[in-house]
């Protein structure tokens, strides 16, 4: 065996050895680390999986970017000397309007790398009536094969099937309550200025937002349009994006290129980003401190380790052991605590998991991220490390002669 390999292997039995030596400390620090440990992959997969179901029912039920007409503004005249007269003016009512040369505007979306789904929707206000009920609603016409890359409705279907042809609507289970609807059953959509139509109702959905399932009415594109008084156009292009936290800054592209109104959700949903960033903060908080208590756990051990063991210290520099060699046993110590602790610790933290999982509400379910145990097992031998330097260095600093004498 090389020199080299006989002095590690010298180390890690020396190591080995100051640890088994008083096992019952060794238990307290390694069951210390394990708690931290289950802690912190515990609390880091429940933060991730709220924040996802939160985003998945924020966003499975809108589209990440919102291509629209820009809005209309009132111009000021001038005068015939140039000049122009300033008076108060009221803000422009906004009509409702078709993007223009919406087609190539579709087709240039569909070969942008950073676009991954559009879908044409044309969209304005109704009355819907049954009998002597009726209600306001939104008319929302699609194009349902491109629509569905958008917004997955077939996992918010209760009843009837996904499907939407001329004179047929989807409608929302909300809506259906209110009118006492069922599948075939007829609906009357007004959509004023003396434009009608009579629908079959074939699917009823539940999107699990309470205003969208009550005002919500889908329609095959065409029949929108002209319910809508806009033959031919939409009044929005719907997009999905890869990374739906880049949503932003693909939106703020799009309006450079397009000179249109874009919207993002993290725009229109800006109470939901801040609560998703402070949940992330508190959560690195949380990870931060555990990490610390462990390291102080870790060091105060090992110091206290250093003066226990000062008389076998001080025989083995007598013996001709070097500092360096001194140091790494000690700095050995501190990341098998880290490893060992952090491995009951993330297997705990798993077990608590799936306990929730089982157990639970069922509110979502957690998953576990495949590099988490072992990213948070890196972390906790790093961090044993790093707190055994201080009394490593202490322990290959001390005088053999003194040592040797200490009591």
């Amino acid at each position: 065996m090389p020199q080299a390999w006989r002095t590690h292997w010298t180390e890690w039995l020396i190591a080995l050895r100051f640890l088994l030596e008083n096992r019952q400390q060794s238990l307290l620090i390694i069951l210390g680390i394990a708690v931290g440990s289950a802690v912190i992959v515990f609390i880091t997969a429940l933060i991730t999986g709220l924040q996802a179901n939160v985003v998945e029912r924020t966003l499975g039920s809108q589209a990440h970017i919102r291509i629209l007409p820009p809005d209309e503004f009132n111009r000021l005249a001038p005068l015939a000397d140039g000049s122009q007269l300033l008076l108060r003016e009221s803000p422009r009512a906004q009509r409702l309007r078709s993007i223009s040369n919406w087609q190539a505007l579709l087709a240039l979306l569909d070969e942008h790398p950073q676009v991954r789904a559009v879908s044409p929707v044309v969209s304005g206000p109704a009355l819907a009536r049954r009998g002597v009920a009726r209600t306001s609603v939104a008319l929302l016409g699609v194009d349902l094969p491109r629509y569905l890359r958008i917004i997955p409705l077939q996992r918010h279907m209760r009843a009837g099937t996904l499907r939407l042809a001329a004179d047929q609507a989807l409608i929302g289970q909300q809506l259906a309550e209110e009118l006492g609807l069922g599948i075939g059953d007829k609906l009357r959509l007004d959509a004023g200025g003396g434009r009608d139509a009579v629908v079959d109702i074939v699917g009823i959905f539940e999107l699990g937002v309470r205003e969208l399932d009550t005002r919500y009415v889908y329609l095959e594109l065409k029949q929108a349009q002209t319910l809508l008084d806009l033959p031919g156009g939409v009044t929005v292009l719907e997009t999905t994006v890869d990374d739906i936290f880049a949503a932003e800054q693909v939106a703020q592209r799009l309006q450079r290129l397009t000179g249109l109104k874009v919207q993002s959700w993290m725009e229109t949903n800006g109470q939901l980003l801040n609560a998703l960033s402070s949940q992330s903060m508190t959560t690195q908080m949380i990870r931060l401190f555990v990490g610390i208590s462990v390291a102080f756990g870790i060091a105060s051990v090992l110091a206290v380790s250093v003066v226990q063991r000062t008389r076998e210290i001080g025989i083995l520099r007598a013996m001709g052991s070097p500092r360096g060699q001194i140091l790494r046993v000690f700095l050995i110590q501190g990341g098998l605590f880290g490893l060992c602790g952090s491995a009951v610790g993330g297997l705990a933290g798993w077990g608590l998991i799936q306990l929730f999982n089982l157990f639970g509400k069922r509110l979502f379910e957690i998953s576990v991220a495949p590099d988490l145990i072992p990213l948070a097992m890196l972390v906790a031998s790093l961090s044993g490390v790093l707190a055994a330097a201080w009394p490593a260095r202490r322990a290959a600093l001390l005088d053999p002669a003194v040592a040797i004498r200490y009591v």
